[in-house]
């Protein structure tokens, strides 16, 4: 397939243009998986905020998870579904700089924002006579906001000094979105220490928050095994089983790309790693948390009868 010539400072996502028959099936995929992402995560939200069962610590978090994730896939499908569709794989310069600086950032929050969940799951589970006055909510509040912070430092940084690299007339990404790791390869000029910092960027919002993840369920395990008790077990595996699903999916795919960019697996294969944690795992995050969480089930079928039975009585008048 020929891809159009940029325009000016228009930048050019060569994405999946190679291979034509793989676009009509990717435009599909992503569209219905879009859809379910909005749905999905959109659905907790109303859940967590309507329903006074849900108004607790985790369910605070889940909300601000699942709002990051409806941001983050906004911020990128919308693009990558009109470039799949037609022959224009343009993107303009601010529309470039954008998608960098709001997927960065939310990317970034998302990885914090996993490791406070860990600590309030430890906290549930090692400090459960404790637990409301630990996690306060002035607590929970400084904790999201931490998260959200950290992404918006991280990206002003890695941002900035990525956008602001000499390109010689470089416009081609051989990606589908503007990436760090992808946006950096257009330099012109040695970027040896740009690799450099974003590889230590990527160990303190990457493996500092992974790390914090696997303490705090170090002491959970701990705790359960002192314990011995099939419905403790049970229920804990209820409250983190989730969790634990969803950083193994969103670190085990991010991390392939930022921690090792110059790798052949990362270069290879680098496009469908990027799909599956921009894309795929937005949209299975509500499904986990749903089907795994009798709480967020509950209070689907509490909101659903209380929207019919108001509906019959509006009918009934």
């Amino acid at each position: 397939m020929t891809i159009n010539k940029s325009s000016g400072g228009d930048f050019i996502l060569v994405g999946f243009s190679d291979q034509p028959q793989l676009e009509k099936i990717l435009f599909v995929l992503v569209l219905i998986s879009y859809l379910l992402t909005l749905v999905g995560n959109t659905a907790i939200i109303l859940v967590s905020c309507l329903d006074s069962a849900l108004q607790t610590p985790m369910y605070y978090f889940l909300t601000n998870l699942s709002f990051v994730d409806i941001c983050f896939s906004t911020s990128i499908v919308p693009q990558l579904l009109w470039n799949l569709h037609g022959p224009a794989k343009t993107i303009t310069a601010t529309g470039c700089a954008i998608q960098l600086y709001v997927s960065l950032a939310l990317g970034s929050t998302e990885c914090v924002l996993l490791a406070v969940m860990a600590f309030d799951r430890y906290a549930a589970v090692c400090r459960p006579l404790h637990y409301a006055t630990v996690m306060h909510p002035r607590l929970c509040q400084s904790l999201a906001g931490v998260a959200w912070l950290s992404g918006v430092g991280n990206t002003l940084i890695q941002g900035t000094i990525t956008l602001r690299l000499p390109r010689c007339g470089n416009h081609k990404i051989y990606h589908f979105i503007c990436e760090v790791p992808a946006m950096i390869k257009l330099a012109c000029v040695d970027i040896h220490a740009n690799e450099v910092q974003l590889f230590m960027a990527s160990l303190v919002l990457l493996l500092l928050p992974l790390t914090l993840i696997l303490v705090s369920y170090g002491y959970i395990a701990q705790a359960l095994m002192r314990l011995r008790s099939a419905l403790t077990w049970g229920k804990a595996l209820g409250t983190c089983g989730s969790h634990l699903l969803v950083v193994v999916l969103f670190y085990g795919t991010s991390t392939a790309v930022y921690i090792h960019p110059n790798s052949s697996y990362a270069h290879s294969q680098g496009k469908f790693i990027t799909l599956l944690y921009t894309v795929v795992i937005p949209t299975l995050n509500p499904l986990i948390y749903t089907l795994r969480n009798k709480d967020v089930k509950g209070a689907l079928k509490r909101l659903v009868r209380k929207d019919s039975s108001t509906g019959k009585k509006i009918l009934s008048r």
